[in-house]
């Protein structure tokens, strides 16, 4: 089969032929028919997190497709049904946190794209458990932006209490940001969306927006305080300055639901408005199965739009360039 493969962290992937992965016990293999692109796919291929990924590899953790083959043990599900293939490759199932509905969290758990092979192929090798069924009336490439870009935005929203009539500001309107600012509307928040460009703005009036702010030329914390100040605010933008802005144009009792991964590792935030404001900081990962069933349900239900992309699996290098340049509006999806 082909695969975009990862030989060293300095060099573009390669689409290379490589042996059609066989499932084991518990496992099930996936014929690919869409695989989100994201940008943890780009730090991965890169080595930019200090645990890297073992070399070589293929990334990929938005994989859609059909089931063609399962391993001993194996009930469901089905061949033939159609699945996606989340960040969540697998978790140990027994600890505090994946009893408690907190899998995401589980210090055993082993990563879809980064720890094994992921879904930037023609095929890939998935744990039973773990993979979530896509609803009829869903197209793959609906499907593979949700399993991740989808699943992480809803979680945010959900973590950070929004509530019918919480002023809610989205820093970074893209491809977490067009869909975080959804489920927020759903959640019954007044939307506020922040970015510095007036494509992305457009594309935030359009989903319903109430309020749009122009970072680039209007300073956003006196914006949102004009509004009143933003009961809830969730960052998608990786500049530590950004997530400055979204602390300050919080009001009193206002959550930071921090997403997005600061290439230093570091912000500063100030303690004496924190405290005495009573705001909260909350940091969000990825959703569990069970959110992106949630997730599903509502897309199924027509209850959200996904702007996407899609590129052949030759273009994994030039689309990664894309994303990095800020020259793609929300997301892409490989096709294999």
């Amino acid at each position: 089969m082909r695969a975009a493969v990862v030989t060293s962290f300095d060099k573009p992937l390669e689409i290379m032929e490589v042996a059609v992965p066989e499932p084991g016990p518990g496992k099930i293999r996936v014929r690919l028919e869409a695989s989100g692109l994201c940008h943890t796919d780009i730090h991965a291929a890169r080595g930019d997190w200090p645990v890297k990924p073992g070399l070589p590899f293929t990334p990929g953790h938005e994989g859609v497709g059909i089931v063609d083959r399962a391993g001993a043990g194996v009930a469901s599900p089905a061949a033939g049904e159609r699945v996606a293939v989340p960040w969540l490759g697998y978790a140990c199932g027994t600890c505090e946190y994946c009893v408690t509905g907190w899998e995401t969290l589980c210090e055993a758990q082993v990563n879809t794209g980064y720890g094994i092979d992921g879904g930037h192929a023609e095929y890939l090798v998935a744990d039973a458990r773990y993979v979530v069924r896509v609803p009829d009336g869903i197209a793959p490439a609906e499907a593979a932006p949700l399993t991740c870009a989808g699943v992480t935005t809803y979680k945010a929203v959900k973590v950070g209490g929004v509530t019918p009539g919480d002023r809610v500001a989205i820093f970074g309107i893209g491809g977490l940001g067009h869909l975080a600012q959804q489920y927020a509307q759903i959640f019954g928040g007044e939307t506020i969306g922040v970015d510095v460009t007036e494509e992305k703005l457009a594309l935030s009036r359009r989903l319903g927006a109430a309020h749009v702010i122009n970072a680039a030329t209007t300073d956003p914390v006196a914006a949102i305080e004009a509004l009143g100040g933003a009961d809830v605010a969730v960052v998608l933008a990786a500049d530590p300055r950004v997530i400055e802005q979204a602390h300050a144009s919080l009001r009193r009792g206002g959550r930071l639901v921090l997403v997005s991964l600061p290439k230093d590792n570091t912000i500063t935030l100030p303690v004496f408005q924190t405290v005495l404001k009573g705001i909260r900081v909350i940091g969000s990962i990825v959703g569990t199965r069970a959110d992106l069933a949630e997730v599903f349900r509502l897309h199924a239900a027509g209850r959200t739009q996904v702007l996407f992309e899609t590129r052949t699996l030759d273009e994994i290098n030039d689309s990664i360039e894309d994303v990095l340049a800020g020259r793609v509006a929300a997301r892409l999806v490989m096709l294999p």
